[in-house]
């Protein structure tokens, strides 16, 4: 009688010949796969792992680049590439790889929480935007979720085109973005999506940069191993959030995966830390980059959105008097990293927030401003791409008086007078103020105020404001005091 079992005394030597084939193999990160893109303009790293002394090498576009594996691990550098395709990239060892319907074009990373993560399928009037999604053009990399206690080495995802079939499940902001980024600069996009609804920036960061500041140490890690050993032993532990363990298991493995920028939208979840957000929103941007090795590239945030969290007030009681508000110093810290740091840039969505609901359904709008803000920062191009900041204030009298950058062609306010506009004296109890425009300065008063020592606008949770610029952008909400904060 036939067998198809192999004898026992030569199962060993099977297996061993079987492990050692399997180590002999080149493999890839996930990011490696048919339908990918690869950032044009750079070298471009390309990685994996082979067996101790295997040579590697990796061809593209009849050009060749070897290396020799290196415990265990192989990476080579592409010359600069220029965008199109699509391509084949063969990957040779012991075994051979070839990617098929690869593309040269501009990768972003997106990042954040749930309004990162907000589905284009749940998004505001999606639906001809699903069915007209197919763009062979366009790239898009999820990754699957994962927590981590050390940096991991891979992840899990795989590069689809753009259609009817992927579109539904990824980021609306992304997609937008993306859209716009591809319909104007007609080159392939690529989008890596890493995001993960209710995390706190600490979770997005490197152990080792948060335990570089003392303050961190104490009041993110420290804070977070009191809170476990509390709960050691009981039933219904709530969950909580591990610093550096996304980082850990959805950033990590990304590097060093050439890119141009990366966009991000988070805050919600670090509203009630502020101040504290001031410094590791910057220093998380710096992280990044510094990891990435390729300097300063493009971040670019999404501003908070206006959302009355509390729920119980209406929408005149909002706009009553003047009051402090974690949200709006939240937004101020936002804000802030892109006076501090290079190429950094944000959208603003103070016309697109939902009073009773945090994760407001027009992504539209946030997407195409992002890659208004791309084209301009990252792309150089003469564009206005912001709404007006503010650039100083000026005492005149009983007036405050306002000059705005990004108000190239004047300001104007939307649907009425100024709204949202805050003044006060020396005893800092803030009015609302009457606002009116003048070039690309905004006059502040009240007849309550006779000696104006700050302006304050969109100071709230959910701030009521119209002023824009005539290129259509928002203004963002800001402060000249800097009184104490509420989230000191």
């Amino acid at each position: 009688m036939q067998t198809n079992k192999l004898p026992r005394v030569l199962l060993p030597v099977f297996i061993f010949t079987a492990l050692a084939a399997a180590r002999a193999e080149v493999k890839l990160p996930a990011l490696f796969s048919d339908n990918m893109v690869l950032q044009q303009g750079i070298n471009v790293p390309v990685w994996g792992w082979a067996e101790e002394g295997e040579v590697v090498a990796v061809t593209f576009r009849g050009k060749t680049v070897k290396t020799t594996a290196q415990g265990g691990k192989w990476m080579v550098k592409l010359p600069n590439q220029k965008p199109g395709g699509p391509e084949t990239l063969v990957i040779q060892g012991k075994n051979k790889i070839q990617l098929t319907n690869v593309l040269v074009g501009e990768v972003w990373v997106c990042s954040g929480q749930s309004n990162m993560e907000w589905p284009l399928s749940q998004s505001f009037e999606s639906g001809n935007d699903i069915t007209n999604s197919a763009n062979r053009q366009l790239r898009l990399f999820l990754v699957t979720k994962a927590k981590a206690e050390t940096p991991r080495d891979d992840v899990k995802g795989t590069w689809k085109e753009s259609n009817p079939k992927s579109t539904p499940g990824f980021s609306a902001v992304a997609y937008y973005f993306g859209r716009e980024l591809q319909k104007t600069l007609k080159v392939p996009i690529g989008l890596i999506g890493t995001y993960w609804g209710g995390s706190p920036a600490e979770a997005w960061m490197s152990e080792t940069t948060l335990r570089a500041n003392a303050d961190y140490n104490r009041d993110i890690i420290d804070t977070y191993f009191t809170a476990l050993r509390k709960i050691e032993g009981t039933t219904n532990k709530p969950p909580f959030w591990r610093p550096a363990e996304l980082y850990n298991g959805m950033i990590a493995p990304l590097l060093p995966y050439a890119i141009k920028g990366a966009i991000w939208y988070q805050g919600e979840s670090n509203a009630g830390r502020a101040r504290q957000y001031r410094n590791l929103f910057a220093e998380m941007i710096t992280n990044w980059r510094w990891e990435w090795g390729q300097g300063d590239f493009t971040f670019l945030a999404v501003q908070l959105a206006p959302f009355d969290k509390g729920k119980k007030r209406t929408l005149e009681a909002i706009t009553e008097k003047p009051v402090e508000s974690d949200w709006a110093e939240l937004r101020e810290a936002q804000w802030l990293a892109t006076k501090i740091l290079p190429n950094v840039g944000m959208a603003v969505i103070t016309d697109v927030g939902d009073k009773d609901d945090i994760h407001p359904k027009k992504k539209e709008p946030v997407g195409y401003r992002l890659a208004k803000a791309a084209l301009g920062i990252a792309y150089g191009q003469n564009i206005e791409y912001s709404g007006p900041i503010p650039r100083n204030m000026n005492i005149n009298g009983n007036q405050a008086i306002v000059s705005f950058d990004h108000a190239k062609g004047g300001l104007e306010a939307r649907g009425g007078e100024l709204k949202g506009f805050a003044i006060c004296g020396d005893d800092k109890q803030f009015v609302w103020a009457r606002a009116q425009i003048q070039s690309d300065n905004v006059i502040v008063s009240s007849p309550q105020v006779a000696r104006p020592v700050a302006v304050r606008y969109g100071w709230a949770d959910y701030p009521v404001v119209n002023l824009w610029n005539k290129a259509g952008f928002p203004a963002t909400p800001f402060r000249t005091d800097d009184f104490p904060m509420v989230t000191k």
